[in-house]
């Protein structure tokens, strides 16, 4: 239809600042309708899914370089472990240094990175005296760090402690002691966790394999239901998390890590604790593997008995210690992210860095698997080596004579 006189007039009639549509009706008139609120629809859809792809594609890439990692073995672990502990301290410590940079903090960062070589010289220097046993011994020098290991360590941070005081200037006091506070609590979360994730390393590679894969399976699966059915919002700290993406990412967690456990079971480079071969100086990863991962038989409860026509079921029992994992991983570890939201959201940052493109900093992505790495130790200790503890016990009682074993008792 040619625009008449009328149309003319009507378009010339809407503001120009505002976008508008024309709808004519048979009279050849024409109403304005305001668009605005439909383009700003349209342009903030387009980049929602420009962000789930860039997300969704650096996601796979990050998967794929883990498995890289695993491949290459225990060292290369080690050191991911550390350089990732690094980067997430620097990225707390400059978000501190960020908002009090003005008052120009004397030794602030210098201290702060002392600080954090001293925690890791304590930890790793444990490490390498309980692991490295044999190399420590071969070694003159290393024989005499490691007998006096936490004199030296106590020494160092002492020199760092009187470098603060030294450091205090009467203006900043108050600032001074908050950011020392907030340099100790980052190496508590950040550089003790990170050890950890170290010893559960050591013994076994499933121990570190299993629990970091449940984080992230939580995480992609949540997000995924979120995306898809998320209608229920779930925690003001992330606006953006539902009960929905919260409900499907457990069940889907935990239906994963039981997969994951059963094929892991089964391969000795997964199962073995990390050795350290003197001789060859190179890890080992052989052993006979523990009962944990022996495939075993299990006698159904009488109600799935008869749903399922089944008397037993042959399972590896890590696969049962994996519904405990994905079960903390799913409904706790994500508590690791709010604490992140709300520390973010108390700062007023949307990230820690912005290290990985549509993921924000390394510590936004590690946020839930320094909760996870905590628990799976605890979880080792109090469970996992005293029921080895224990079965060990029965079978010198069991492999010991009689008589030796009634005068033992008798002890």
């Amino acid at each position: 239809m040619a625009l008449d006189h009328q149309f003319v007039l009507s378009l010339a009639s809407c503001q120009l600042s505002t976008l508008c549509s024309c709808v004519c009706d048979c009279q050849s008139s024409c109403v304005c309708v305001n668009s605005r609120l439909f383009i700003h629809k349209q342009v903030s859809s387009f980049y929602r899914w420009k962000n789930y792809w860039i997300r969704g594609v650096l996601s796979l890439a990050m998967i794929f370089g883990f498995f890289l990692i695993i491949y290459m073995g225990p060292i290369t672990l080690i050191l991911v472990v550390m350089s990732v502990q690094i980067k997430c301290f620097q990225e707390i410590i400059t978000i501190g240094y960020r908002v009090y940079h003005s008052y120009e903090l004397p030794w602030f960062r210098t201290l702060s990175w002392y600080f954090l070589i001293c925690v890791n010289y304590f930890f790793y220097g444990e490490t390498v005296a309980d692991y490295f046993g044999a190399l420590v011994q071969r070694e003159e020098p290393l024989q005499f760090l490691a007998r006096y290991h936490r004199f030296i360590s106590f020494a160092l941070y002492l020199a760092g402690f009187c470098m603060f005081v030294l450091s205090l200037v009467k203006k900043h006091y108050r600032l001074q002691f908050y950011m020392f506070a907030w340099t100790h609590v980052t190496l508590l979360i950040v550089v003790t966790q990170s050890h950890l994730v170290i010893q559960n390393l050591f013994e076994g590679m499933i121990w570190f394999i299993v629990p970091i894969s449940i984080v992230i399976c939580n995480d992609i699966m949540a997000y995924l239901f979120g995306f898809f059915f998320g209608r229920t919002p779930l925690i003001k700290l992330s606006p953006k998390k539902t009960w929905e993406g919260f409900i499907g990412g457990f069940f889907s967690t935990v239906v994963f890590g039981f997969i994951l456990a059963y094929l892991l079971s089964q391969f000795q480079y997964f199962v073995c604790p990390v050795g350290y071969n003197s001789e060859t100086n190179s890890f080992t990863i052989e052993c006979e593997p523990s009962d944990i991962f022996v495939m075993q038989e299990y006698t159904l409860p009488a109600a799935i008995q008869n749903t399922l026509r089944w008397k037993t079921v042959n399972l590896y029992p890590f696969q049962i210690h994996s519904i405990f994992l994905s079960s903390f991983g799913s409904l706790i570890g994500p508590f690791g992210g709010f604490f992140a939201s709300g520390f973010k959201r108390a700062f007023k940052i949307k990230d820690f860095a912005n290290t990985i493109p549509g993921h924000g900093g390394i510590m936004d992505r590690f946020d839930c698997q320094y909760l996870m790495a905590t628990f799976t130790h605890v979880y080792i200790a109090s469970f996992i080596s005293l029921y080895l503890y224990y079965i060990a016990v029965v079978n010198i009682m069991m492999s010991t004579p009689l008589h030796l074993s009634v005068s033992f008792q008798r002890i």
